[in-house]
């Protein structure tokens, strides 16, 4: 039966970034549909490892910087240490910066490029080593944007970093289908989320992002929950190197 292909019993998903927000919808929402969790910030994600654990499932958390490449391959085996493979993974991790392009500072350009992309790139290399290893294939779900589409206003290097996301998602899903590894991304479109705080906040600005938005809403962490699903489960094995937009219809305004 169809609905079979969308379990992930027995799946263990590696989420980085889950300790609130996006992050943390999607890991309760590939908990809900059976996978154990491992958790890798910056801070201890309680509120997410509560909602894991009450549905039963197992949560490993890992406090880690991901723009420290040289620690990744650390994080990856002992994940596997403790759960014996892995088979998911949600590049989720990432900070902005906002300030007028003519004023950015190279400081702000590096933190938001080494962690949006650079982190990405190397993370899904790491754990795409561990799947060829396991013979099993697997699944990375990258985090795109808005901004993978256009340009918008005041976050250059957030721009430019999802921009670079989509990219490279189609270039791994090029070399690494061969393999059984599917890569795809998810680009969320304006979501009530901490990095939307300060748009929401601007009464004028809020506005105009509502009157583009055919949904007539902003997006929540849950509405994530049944596209990560999806691309983390055989539901989509023939899917490779694509970027679902989850926005409220915002891209087809």
């Amino acid at each position: 039966m169809i609905l079979n292909s969308f379990d992930l019993q027995g799946k263990v998903a590696i989420v980085t970034g889950c300790d609130t927000g996006l992050g943390q919808g999607m890991a309760v929402g590939l908990a809900q549909a059976g996978c154990d969790i491992v958790g890798i910030n910056i801070v201890e994600p309680n509120d997410t490892i509560a909602k894991v654990e009450a549905l039963g499932r197992k949560f490993l958390s890992l406090k880690a910087d991901v723009s420290k490449i040289d620690e990744l391959p650390q994080l990856i085996d002992q994940a596997v240490t403790t759960f014996g493979h892995v088979d998911i993974l949600v590049n989720n991790a990432g900070i902005i910066r906002r300030e007028d392009a003519i004023k950015f500072s190279e400081k702000d350009w590096d933190d938001v490029m080494n962690i949006n992309v650079k982190s990405v790139f190397f993370m899904s290399q790491t754990v795409a080593k561990q799947f060829i290893a396991q013979k099993t294939g697997g699944k990375i779900i990258n985090i795109a944007s808005m901004l993978s589409y256009q340009g918008g206003i005041r976050v250059p290097s957030y721009t430019a970093s999802k921009s670079g996301v989509m990219g490279i998602t189609r270039l791994m899903a090029n070399e690494w289908a061969k393999e059984g590894i599917n890569v795809n991304a998810i680009a969320p479109g304006y979501m009530a989320t901490n990095n939307t705080a300060p748009l929401r906040a601007d009464e004028k600005r809020s506005s105009e992002i509502l009157e583009r938005i055919p949904a007539n809403r902003w997006g929540t962490p849950e509405d994530l929950m049944g596209p990560i699903v999806f691309l983390a489960s055989s539901a989509s094995d023939y899917i490779n190197g694509y970027t679902i937009a989850v926005d409220g219809g915002w891209l087809a305004r």
